[in-house]
């Protein structure tokens, strides 16, 4: 038997082992992009939610123990606590809506975590006078029993002073 007929076997079990690891690496990208995409589709529904001043809608994708850090308010636990929080500031202010600027998903290799990264002009009245300022919105999120992404924790804080809108 020939020196070739002995690493033949070996060189074709490399390529096929190499072979099926570019599949599964693209498999796992393609998975953490579905995984990002349906993300930032939950974000786009929360926003509406939330421009719509509609509580339930704006919390749908929170997970059972939410903790939520907006800035100037004390932070909370609990869907119904950020259900209670966003109603109390629908009452209060009827112009308070968002526009998203930019936004991006990182997904954990495992797909089981993912955080959001969102920039939004964030419009508010006060006194009749309505003011605009930009706003950073941070969300992980974490797979839950059910297989759904849901929001574990999320912050929201001001990147500048508010000015009056154009």
């Amino acid at each position: 038997m020939s020196s070739h007929a002995h690493w033949r076997p070996a060189l074709v079990l490399i390529v096929l082992a190499l072979a099926g690891t570019d599949s599964s690496v693209a498999a796992a990208q393609s998975n953490k992009t579905v995984i990002a995409e349906t993300i930032k589709r939950d974000v786009a529904r929360l926003v509406a939610g939330l421009n719509a001043h509609d509580a339930v809608t704006t919390t749908a994708y929170d997970a059972p123990n939410v903790i939520s850090m907006e800035c100037g308010s004390p932070s909370t636990v609990g869907i119904e606590a950020d259900r209670d929080g966003f109603s109390t500031g629908f009452a209060h202010d009827p112009h308070w809506h968002v526009h998203l600027i930019d936004e991006a998903v990182d997904v954990a290799s495992s797909g089981d975590l993912a955080v959001y990264r969102g920039i939004y002009n964030e419009d508010n009245g006060s006194a009749g006078v309505v003011t605009t300022h930009k706003t950073n919105f941070l969300a992980e999120f974490k797979r839950q029993s059910d297989g759904s992404m849901k929001i574990v924790w999320y912050s929201v804080s001001n990147m500048g002073a508010p000015h009056p809108k154009k």
